[in-house]
């Protein structure tokens, strides 16, 4: 059980123990710097390659397990067409080369324009990249850091850390995302059986 030895800690303790893992993780460290330089308005490393990578911390597993690409959201209203996104991940590719993972780079304006499309429900218009976070499936992903004026890392994560810590995927209810809830705790209990995934 010593992968839970953070679990029900206070918020503080977690948080100052989440950006010691992260940011001494290969991967996302990497990621942070290179995204530094990108630039992007409001942007944030947010999800997976986050709590997966404390995950791998914690059960002694290599750095990049089980994590499929790193999500980097950013915030630009200025325009919304797809085009000027599509320029953005472009130019974001190049930027990225070389990254042992893809980068999938989103801008959170848009999400309105085409989340309907694809989940077949309205989403609401987001004013920030942190707001984003807080609509995950999983409470236990809306997790987010990036460098603030400073150079410290700073976090998001509004529902706290406590189910990364106790290696629990707690849904959020906000919207009707149960399938991607269930589809992504049964994922992660392929790679960490440790995780158990509350139902919806």
């Amino acid at each position: 059980m010593d992968h839970l030895r953070y679990s029900g800690l206070p918020f503080e303790e977690q948080r100052a123990v989440f950006l010691d893992i992260v940011s001494a993780d290969p991967l996302v460290s990497e990621t942070l710097s290179r995204v530094r330089v990108l630039g992007l308005p409001d942007w944030l490393v947010v999800s997976g390659a986050l709590y997966n990578s404390v995950w791998n911390h914690l059960t002694g597993k290599p750095s990049g397990y089980g994590i499929k690409d790193v999500d980097l959201f950013y915030f630009d209203e200025r325009d919304l067409s797809y085009e000027a996104e599509d320029l953005v991940i472009r130019c974001a590719a190049e930027h990225f080369e070389g990254l042992k993972l893809p980068v999938e780079v989103r801008n959170q304006a848009r999400v309105h324009l085409w989340y309907p499309s694809k989940f077949g429900q309205e989403c609401p218009r987001y004013m920030s990249a942190s707001e984003s976070v807080s609509y995950f499936a999983s409470k236990t992903h809306a997790v987010g850091v990036r460098y603030d004026t400073e150079g410290r890392l700073d976090l998001v994560a509004p529902f706290g850390l406590d189910d990364i810590f106790s290696f629990r995927i707690t849904p959020n209810r906000v919207l009707d995302n149960q399938r991607t809830h269930e589809l992504k705790g049964r994922r992660a209990q392929e790679c960490w059986p440790e995780i158990t995934v509350v139902p919806w």
